[in-house]
């Protein structure tokens, strides 16, 4: 027999054998065997997964900005939700441990025992050192900023006349009914957070035109007052509030008119609603002028004469 014969007759007992062992009994039940094994495996596996992530479970999220830490807590453990605090910000005129910020946000939907970081107001608030007022350090614009990077507010209480010294030039610093002026360079300290009040020079009267706030929101409007070199004055919230930064303002004093202007560093109040005006114009937000010495002509007015002593009553 030639090596070709016995090769072929080789493959064809082998073929043989392998056909009659995939007919047998044996090789069924143990090829379904392993087939049920896998599939066993693949459902106690997607089982497991559904159980340990809450596949297709959410629970809402309270809204618990304004609320007391206590109270926030209870009612997070309600929805089987942990209460991270994770910064702690004084806030003049709030209570303590009052939530006034919270992650994630309200009403969002999340997984069930999930963790909720909020921020809190503290009791006492940090001590600033503020700057000292000598070294060239006197004019008021400048002096205002330093204050603003450490988180103390300023304003203009008094102006008084002056040929000599440049305009906004720092005469007094008072804080709380006491002048500190000769003790700015003895690091005197002062809650962040408070208002410190200055008297400064005048050579004429500077003036700025009032900006446009109504419709703006409380963050940008801030940083409009500020370029046209006034002061937030008071900030007066309505019952619908729940974020400041994000609230719209609906009305400010002294309020805007064509033409009027206020001296530099004078205050505007603003009258804040978390819910935007139904007046406001969709291009109101576009429109505003953010700069008064900028491309609008609005530029600011230096004169000593008393006719528009009108526009800042």
């Amino acid at each position: 027999m030639s090596i070709t014969s016995k090769i072929k007759a080789k493959l064809k007992r082998w073929a043989t054998e392998v056909w009659y062992f995939l007919k047998s009994f044996t090789f069924w039940k143990n090829f379904v065997g392993i087939i049920a094994m896998f599939a066993i495996f693949l459902l106690l596996t997607s089982w497991w997964m559904r159980c340990y992530t809450n596949h297709g479970e959410s629970l809402q999220v309270h809204d618990y900005i304004g609320m007391d830490l206590d109270d926030a807590m209870k009612k997070a453990n309600d929805r089987s939700f942990s209460i991270v605090v994770n910064d702690s910000i004084y806030v003049e005129g709030k209570a303590p441990n009052m939530v006034i910020s919270q992650n994630p946000n309200p009403l969002s939907r999340v997984k069930e025992k999930r963790k909720i970081y909020l921020t809190v107001t503290k009791q006492v608030a940090e001590l600033m050192t503020l700057p000292s007022l000598y070294g060239g350090n006197d004019d008021y614009v400048s002096f205002q900023r330093k204050l603003k990077r450490i988180g103390v507010n300023s304003r203009i209480v008094g102006r008084r006349f002056s040929s000599k010294l440049e305009e906004n030039t720092v005469l007094e610093v008072i804080f709380k009914g006491d002048t500190i002026t000769e003790q700015l360079d003895s690091r005197y300290q002062v809650a962040k957070g408070s208002t410190i009040d200055f008297v400064v020079t005048e050579r004429g009267g500077g003036k700025v035109p009032i900006p446009n706030l109504i419709c703006q929101k409380y963050d940008g409007a801030r940083f409009i007052v500020g370029n046209f070199n006034l002061n937030v004055g008071s900030i007066i919230e309505d019952a619908t509030v729940t974020n400041k930064n994000n609230a719209y303002i609906w009305k400010q004093v002294p309020k805007y008119r064509k033409g009027g202007k206020l001296r530099i560093g004078e205050q505007i109040d603003l009258y804040l609603t978390q819910r935007k005006p139904d007046n406001c114009n969709p291009e109101d937000e576009d429109n505003i002028e953010v700069d008064p010495q900028g491309d609008t002509g609005a530029d600011i007015d230096v004169d000593s004469g008393e006719e528009e002593d009108e526009d800042f009553e």
